[in-house]
């Protein structure tokens, strides 16, 4: 070998083995981070199968990227390239040796030259346009606030994703000059393998090289595999030095994430909250209560307090601030971004753990860094942590399954039970639950008002029917439809229309109380499980069978959540029901004299928390008269109304309210009517048209002005009776 050669040998081995350490010793970093986490109340390890499919689902489909194309296939021909390409990272050390060589058996096998040279070149595009999209769109010095906010990059480590993307272009363009080197030496030497049968799309530009001397190719091979090598074990080197450089780590950790997800069938996390539980991962119930140890932690107060999933999910972030673009907090003006909480935590917990536990996993005696309160310590903004309506559009934009809604409101939960700090309002709502089982704190007794009028009688379990599973339904109406005026137009719509469609139904009437969705959101779990197993004794006692809910919230939790408290039931939303009556002809549509746009908005707890998208939509489009104009935020990428996570009870003094941007959203449309599916959504919706209207001169003059609704009502108008 030749003096070029050895140097570049040894320059290549030495910064292997270091490349390699420093990774294995980063990687080592985060398991021992993650390891510092408590058990998953759920199994997250199994079933093997069923979670192995899901991966290569996930992964080779890139679902989460569907709302952007370009980016979806760039990122995926990264993706798969850097696993094909690993082949010429091997070839490279022995080409240092000798630049004639090739691997045996494979190494001119034409399917995978064509499958090197087919992603070489198409990954090359992918990385130049993910590039350019990250300098398009990277905020500079200079913007104004409200334009840096604007930027799914904002608050992302830039200088990490540049060397990342730096770092594959190099070695991309490395490969493509190496097979054009080999191209031109195997063309010297007279072999068979110089046609563009063996070099697809390298042999154009490896030909012009064909005529320089022997030895300069030769050294032109060696040099450009020492560099190809020594830019891929700098990478190894800098992100083996900072565990935290997500951008560069998810490609590893996004698989383990993946794989460990909520639900191994491929649901987002959402739905169900996960149970609060103990150090040891055991959930925590009512009966549980009297037997605590006096030092149980209930919820996350401090790093340690997170399961292992939590602490591995903020090692995966990869900083891409999809969740941040979606997030209707952050969009308003609030200090929310789930990207930045998300971010905060993996950095505090990198910083923390190696002080919890030692290498051997056992736990340090010093208690100095342990129980530091996340709050209190200034790694989350208290009023980012209240501000989230627990939408889900994070969880849903995530590319790495990241459960941002479960982490929140474990943070929530440590607060209210433990500290007893949340905002002024919530008292009063936690009060109302206890005393009179709803947020509005009016007696029971008022909770059949709203059948006040009716043309027929609404009959009541235990005292009109002796049990549920008399007739065919029973109808939850849920506080907002029994308690707010405007919520009680659907109420009594649902009712009628499920009269004239020959439905039987009946009611609880004062039986009802509060779902606990609102304190199990704003993180009161005890008392959510105190309404919660109050209704399921109820439920079980009257024998429900079948429901029907009119309200998001308490579908999502009477259907997802009860379960975990042994309540099972079938559960239907009215838009499911209300369509299925439609199309088999059981109610009969009258012509409309006249036409209205409609818009609808889909309520957060049914569409993306529940998938429930196609039926409220057919419903809408059976109506006569009713043309249907959908917003540009719609379906799963729908945009809050800003009353989940118990946001409906607390006041919105941060930033523009939710509401009204939504409303406008909505207005811009043309459309005569706002219809939805959800009371919460039909109150929050009317205020911000209000507010919309008052910002307005054509808007506050009444030109544009739409009305707010449920399709319930809608559909009512429409019925023959």
């Amino acid at each position: 070998m030749s003096g070029l050669q050895w140097v570049c040998l040894v320059a290549v081995v030495g910064a292997t083995v270091v490349g390699v350490a420093l990774f294995v010793r980063g990687a080592t970093r985060i398991g021992r981070t993650a390891a510092v986490g408590r058990p998953t109340p759920s199994a997250r390890l199994r079933p093997v199968g069923q979670r192995l499919r899901t991966l290569a689902r996930e992964v080779l489909g890139h679902g989460r990227f569907a709302n952007r194309p370009f980016v979806r296939a760039a990122h995926w021909l990264v993706m798969v390239s850097f696993a094909v390409l690993v082949v010429t990272l091997l070839t490279a050390y022995f080409q240092i040796v000798d630049p004639h060589f090739s691997l045996p058996l494979v190494g001119h096998l034409v399917p995978l030259e064509w499958a090197i040279e087919v992603f070489a070149w198409t990954s090359l595009v992918g990385i130049v346009g993910l590039v350019a999209i990250r300098v398009a769109r990277t905020p500079r010095t200079g913007q104004d606030d409200s334009t840096r906010r604007r930027s799914r990059f904002f608050g992302s480590n830039s200088a990490q994703a540049f060397f990342v993307e730096g770092t594959v272009l190099v070695v991309v363009v490395a490969v493509l000059v190496l097979r054009g080197l080999e191209y031109a030496l195997a063309d010297q030497a007279g072999s068979g393998t110089a046609n563009p049968w063996h070099f697809p799309f390298t042999a154009w530009f490896g030909a012009s090289w064909a005529a320089a001397a022997p030895t300069t190719l030769e050294a032109a091979v060696v040099v450009v595999a020492t560099v190809k090598i020594a830019v891929s074990m700098s990478w190894f080197v800098v992100v083996g030095l900072q565990p935290t450089m997500g951008v560069a780590w998810h490609r590893f950790l996004g698989i383990v994430n993946v794989y460990a997800r909520r639900e191994p069938d491929g649901a987002p996390a959402l739905g169900p909250l996960q149970p609060l539980v103990l150090a040891d991962g055991r959930p925590v119930d009512l009966d549980a209560l009297e037997d605590l140890p006096d030092d149980a932690r209930l919820g996350v107060g401090a790093i340690e307090d997170f399961t292992w999933k939590g602490l591995l999910d903020f090692a995966t972030c990869t900083e891409c601030g999809r969740c941040q673009d979606q997030c209707p907090a952050w969009a308003t003006g609030k200090p929310l971004s789930p990207k930045l909480i998300t971010l905060a935590l993996r950095d505090h917990a990198a910083a923390t753990a190696p002080y919890l536990m030692t290498t051997t996993g056992e736990q340090l005696a010093d208690d100095s860094h342990r129980g530091l309160d996340l709050i209190g310590t200034g790694v989350i903004d208290a009023d980012a942590l209240w501000a989230c309506t627990t939408c889900g559009a994070c969880v849903q934009q995530c590319p790495v399954d990241i459960e941002h809604v479960d982490a929140i409101v474990d943070m929530r939960r440590y607060q209210v039970l433990m500290e007893s700090a949340f905002p002024k309002e919530l008292g009063g709502t936690f009060t109302k639950l206890e005393r009179q089982g709803n947020p509005w704190g009016l007696p029971a007794r008022a909770r059949l008002d709203w059948a006040k009028g009716l043309a027929f009688d609404v009959p009541v379990v235990g005292a009109d029917v002796e049990s549920a599973g008399d007739v065919d339904y029973l109808f939850w109406v849920g506080c907002a439809g029994a308690y707010d005026d405007r919520a009680k137009r659907t109420t009594r719509a649902v009712a009628e229309l499920l009269h004239t469609a020959g439905v039987s139904f009946a009611v609880l009437g004062d039986g009802e109380t509060c779902t606990g969705d609102p304190a199990r959101r704003a993180g009161n779990e005890l008392l959510y499980q105190t309404l919660a197993a109050q209704n399921v004794e109820v439920l079980t006692e009257v024998g429900a069978q079948r429901i029907v809910v009119t309200c998001a919230h308490c579908f999502n939790t009477i259907s997802r959540e009860y379960p975990q408290l042994g309540g099972r039931f079938e559960v239907v939303h009215h838009t499911v029901l209300l369509e299925r009556l439609v199309a088999e002809g059981r109610l009969t549509l009258l012509p409309a004299d006249d036409e209205r746009r409609v818009t609808y908005h889909d309520p957060c707890y049914l569409g993306r928390h529940n998938q429930v998208y196609a039926p409220p939509r057919e419903l809408l489009g059976a109506i006569p008269g009713v043309q249907v104009a959908e917003m540009p935020r719609s379906g799963a990428d729908s945009f809050c109304c800003g009353a989940g996570g118990a946001r409906a009870w607390m006041e919105e003094s941060i930033g523009t309210r939710i509401s009204t941007t939504r409303a406008a959203e909505a207005i811009a449309t043309g459309a005569d009517v706002i219809a939805t599916a959800c009371p919460y959504c039909t109150v929050m919706l009317r205020d911000g048209v209000a507010a919309a209207a008052s910002s307005d001169e054509d808007v506050s003059a009444g030109v544009g002005v739409p009305e707010v609704t449920d399709i319930a009502v809608l559909l009512a108008e429409r019925i023959a009776r």
